[in-house]
């Protein structure tokens, strides 16, 4: 049941809607006050009367029930207490019966959402900065098709521009397929940085005229482009499968090439199309931004181009009713003017495209330049978490077995969560030693959690005990918070996808993890007897399967030892 929702049904307020009402609900600091809560200061200027007037007059006309064990009024809030038992039974049956499909719904039927994330430079390997885009956009993807959303994963590549003639030059003047084919993507972009340093005039003219090749169909050129591409996938397919990350369209900037004619001339034909020293551009000073630029001087089109030519053939080719771009802050004009131009070309489907937009990530020792070769690389800071994650392992659990499977969940998990944990918009500075802490708020804190309510269940397995009935037992304090909080879950994923972040499931996981270790230390599980024990294993296994459940839609998986 969705106590918030049962609640608002009961709540009439002029000119409020029930889902506005039940939106506004919330948990109160101390428990005494009540399960939930509603503050009615908000009401006072359309109802022209005391915030505490009114919630005296809400809490006069709502009978108890079944469920709403209690109705108050205090201070202008409406305070509601539930019926624990009945909550218990509710939640713990729902929880065991739906088992990892509980949080699911099928509110996105029929919907398709579009993900453009991760994003991947050609012939570049993966750096650190790729982390949020990535792990956001990974677990947008998870949390929309658990939503019953169609969710199309895509790939957008950067395999577009003249960085790819600087790689044929520098190939073509240094380098030899041995070497490259042993290094794999880093030795390709050891001659990316090396060209970059060393070049001269003579070889810059080279880049451009193997770039001219390639887009003219050079056999040869377009042959070793396609190399250094089947060379960039192959390494990033590997750290996709440490991270959990699919894909559904690997169409990128390339694929656009021949689709962005059509995209000028229409906007030639409307009118929207002006020239500028040379330029074409789309005047957008009357919306407050600068013109946004369609193709230089020389002809050659821009990101903004081919953007507009993506978003057409994904929404002729999928009728999306969202397309989300996980794309860091630093492109918001970007995107503003991507929008806007779409809107200006009479596509009214253009108020569902969505930048998704993250801080940025770094290590403690700061920045990153590819270019300039000082770069932090995704898979060195996997490996070296995974290392390290093994020797806490080592250190607290000598006899683990599988060692290195737990290591590779814990080390992953740490670096994902990492980006996961707080408001997508903050830049984060990531730390070993926090995102391995087994006492913080950390992926480790919740797989440990896990690890402990799986130790449970084994025992009580053991001993032929079982974990899947429900007796009628009312919860203690501790058991009732855990019960809340299970039942707040699927709202969390609800939100988690109306607000575009990840962030929303990671607090309600860090909130269950608290309160079942809560309930772990002041409830003896296995001392108990009769239906009171049967109670709290059915509670372990439903905490546990919202934690896993929930650890899954982030892409964390869950060991059960620790």
């Amino acid at each position: 049941m969705d106590y918030r929702q049962y609640i608002a049904e009961k709540i009439c307020v002029e000119g409020m809607r029930t889902e506005e009402i039940a939106a506004l609900l919330a948990v109160p600091p101390d428990p005494a006050m009540g399960d939930y809560a509603l503050p009615c200061f908000r009401f006072a200027k359309v109802l022209k009367k005391s915030p505490a007037l009114i919630a005296q007059e809400l809490a006069a006309a709502i009978a108890a029930d079944d469920v709403i064990a209690e109705v108050s009024a205090l201070n202008g809030y409406l305070n509601f207490k539930v019926n624990k038992a009945g909550m218990a039974q509710d939640v713990l049956v729902r929880i065991l019966r739906e088992g990892e499909r509980y949080g699911a719904s099928r509110m996105g039927e029929g919907k398709v959402v579009c993900i453009d994330y991760s994003s991947v430079n050609i012939a570049k390997p993966f750096h650190i900065g790729h982390l949020s885009t990535t792990v956001i956009g990974g677990a947008l993807y998870r949390i929309f098709t658990f939503l019953g959303y169609r969710a199309v994963g895509i790939n957008h590549l950067g395999d577009y521009g003249t960085q790819f003639g600087k790689l044929i030059a520098a190939y073509k003047k240094w380098g030899d397929r041995e070497t490259v084919e042993q290094g794999g993507i880093h030795a390709v972009n050891d001659l990316y940085v090396r060209f970059n340093s060393e070049a001269d005039e003579a070889m810059e003219a080279e880049a451009r005229e193997y770039f001219r090749l390639i887009e003219s169909g050079d056999k040869e050129a377009n042959a070793l482009f396609d190399w250094f591409k089947s060379l960039t996938l192959a390494y990033v397919q590997k750290i996709y499968d440490r991270l959990h990350i699919t894909f559904d369209s690997y169409a990128g900037e390339r694929f656009y090439s021949d689709k962005m004619e059509p995209v000028v001339e229409e906007l030639r034909e409307k009118h929207l199309l002006q020239e500028s020293e040379g330029a074409q551009i789309v005047d957008l000073e009357p919306y407050g931004m600068p013109p946004a630029l369609i193709l230089r001087s020389d002809g050659a089109s821009l990101y903004l181009t081919r953007d507009l030519a993506a978003a057409i053939y994904r929404y002729n080719t999928y009728h999306f009713a969202k397309c989300l771009y996980v794309v860091a802050y630093q492109q918001n004009l970007h995107f503003k003017q991507l929008f806007k131009v779409l809107e200006l070309m009479g596509r009214d489907w253009a108020k569902d495209m969505v930048h998704v937009a993250y801080g940025m990530v770094s290590l403690e020792d700061g920045a990153m330049s590819t270019r300039k070769g000082k770069v932090v690389w995704l898979e060195d800071v996997l490996t070296r978490c995974v290392e390290k994650a093994r020797a806490v392992l080592e250190e607290k659990n000598p006899s683990l077995e599988n060692k290195d499977e737990v290591a590779e969940l814990v080390g992953v998990g740490a670096v994902a969560f990492g980006a996961l944990c707080n408001n997508k918009i903050k830049d984060i500075v990531f730390s070993y030693d926090r995102a391995l802490n087994f006492d913080g708020e950390t992926s480790v804190y919740l797989q440990y959690t896990c690890a402990r309510a799986a130790s449970v269940l084994g025992k009580a397995a053991a001993e032929g005990l079982s974990a899947d009935t429900v007796p009628a037992v009312a919860p203690c304090a501790a058991e009732a918070e855990l019960l809340k909080q299970l039942a707040a879950f699927p709202k969390a994923v609800e939100q988690a996808a109306e607000k575009y972040e990840p962030s929303v499931v990671s607090r309600c996981l860090l909130d269950t993890a608290k309160l079942f270790n809560r309930f772990y230390l002041e409830c003896k599980i296995m001392q108990a007897e009769g239906d009171v024990r049967a109670f709290r294993l059915a509670l372990t296994k439903a905490a546990r399967t919202v934690l896993k459940n929930g650890l899954a839609l982030l892409g964390i998986g869950v060991p059960e030892k620790m």
